[in-house]
């Protein structure tokens, strides 16, 4: 790791952080000591990067809000890359083009203030544009799959290729990045539609109105931990139905606000939060035999 940091820092790859807490940069606020982050400077500086991690076979991971993460509390032993300084938002009539590491939350509020239409869904999302498009983010029944229409990406080989909507295999909560992990999204282009400004924002202020009153806002949480299944109630409802509202492991709790959330509401460790979570998947199982997904990644848990 020495050497690796060593070389990194001689190809001026970026800024460089050295030995911090993933509790810092993730919403549970949980998570081990990790090696180094890394703030690669643009793309021939993270090709470059990603050349030395090949070489001195290095542990990695891209690092985007940290929103739906969960490390462990172990030393990750190896680096995190965040792509801060892909960070460009340009509009072109409906279409937007964004780097990986734009804000999406500001993406959307841009897109509103210029009457374009369909990430009203994004306004209370808290990841970025490279996050979002891996995990397929989405929320009141839309997500990035309706508005994505290309995907700029470095390969596992370390070429960049475009990929289409319909390359990319968007479904609920999923997408071709996600089973080539090694695949680095690089940019989006968006396509979105003529609206009324007025009435994009008065749905946007609805709906912050209803996630404060439905969410628990006040404590670091993933956001939902739980898929909706198919053919079921929500994952919420099935939870509050078996009485685990309010349900607690050391720090972490059961939302008593909306049982598909769980809070770090006392100093939780990353092994209170699994722990519950698996609990609740469990109890899930025992009660309905259905089987919930876990829409948060555990990161450093092998």
């Amino acid at each position: 790791m020495k050497e690796f940091l060593k070389e990194v820092e001689e190809c001026d790859i970026g800024k460089i952080t050295k030995d911090v807490f993933a509790s810092k940069f993730t919403t549970y606020k949980v998570g081990g000591l990790v090696r180094a982050i890394i703030y690669p400077k643009n793309t021939d500086k993270l090709v470059l990067l990603c050349k030395l991690i090949k070489k001195h076979n290095i542990k990695y991971k891209i690092l985007g809000n940290g929103s739906n993460l969960l490390f462990s509390d172990k030393i990750y032993e190896g680096v995190l890359i965040k792509l801060d300084e892909f960070n460009k938002i340009e509009f072109f009539g409906n279409k937007v083009v964004c780097g990986a590491g734009a804000s999406l939350m500001k993406v959307a509020r841009e897109s509103i203030k210029r009457s374009l239409a369909g990430l009203e869904f994004a306004t209370g999302i808290p990841g970025t544009i490279g996050g979002a498009v891996y995990m397929n983010a989405g929320a009141y029944k839309s997500d990035m799959g309706y508005v994505t229409r290309t995907v700029k990406v470095l390969t596992d080989d370390l070429k960049i290729i475009t990929l289409t909507n319909e390359e990319m295999n968007f479904h609920y909560r999923s997408s071709f990045l996600q089973s080539h992990p090694n695949y680095i999204c690089l940019e989006a282009t968006l396509r979105l539609e003529k609206g009324d400004k007025n009435a994009l924002e008065a749905v946007v202020k609805d709906r912050k109105e209803r996630r404060v009153k439905t969410q628990p806002l006040n404590y670091p949480s993933a956001g939902s931990v739980f898929r909706n299944p198919e053919n079921a109630d929500p994952a919420g409802k099935l939870i509050e139905d078996i009485g685990l509202k309010g349900l607690t492991k050391g720090g972490a709790e059961v939302s008593n606000i909306h049982a598909n959330f769980i809070i770090n509401k006392k100093e939780a460790s990353a092994q209170d939060i699994h722990d519950l979570i698996m609990f609740v998947k469990d109890a899930v199982k025992e009660h309905y035999g259905i089987e919930l997904k876990v829409e948060q990644e555990f990161v450093n848990w092998e």
